[in-house]
């Protein structure tokens, strides 16, 4: 199992809500990368994970999206699927020329994302 799984599977253990559960995982992926965005400047060497535990989450979110079909109705299954794509494209974009204001979108989609599963708009 991988690291973002893990770390799925551990929270589910301590949160009983799945949506509660989803939105902390988020934010906690928008913290490290604004720690990483915040840093730029001291070279942070932190970019690489901020960035692998981010995709992982997306991966786990769009592969359960795509599974559960009768969890979610099929609009918001593709526009999840579709989020996923770009969250993909961003990461790909970092990790080939590094620069922090491509961060911001990852910080604020998963911040948004997060606000409306807790019921925050």
């Amino acid at each position: 199992m991988n690291y973002a799984s893990k770390a799925y599977a551990k929270t589910a253990k301590e949160i009983a809500a799945p949506r509660e559960l989803e939105a902390n995982l988020l934010l906690q992926a928008a913290a490290k990368l604004q720690a990483v965005h915040d840093s730029w400047a001291d070279k942070p060497n932190e970019l690489r994970d901020a960035l692998l535990y981010n995709r992982r989450l997306w991966t786990v979110f769009v592969d359960s999206a795509i599974r559960d079909d009768k969890r979610l109705p099929a609009g918001l299954r593709e526009n999840l699927k579709t989020l996923g794509a770009f969250v993909m494209c961003e990461t790909f974009s970092l990790m080939t020329k590094p620069k922090p204001r491509y961060l911001q979108s990852l910080i604020k989609i998963n911040r948004r994302i997060a606000a409306g599963l807790l019921g925050r708009h």
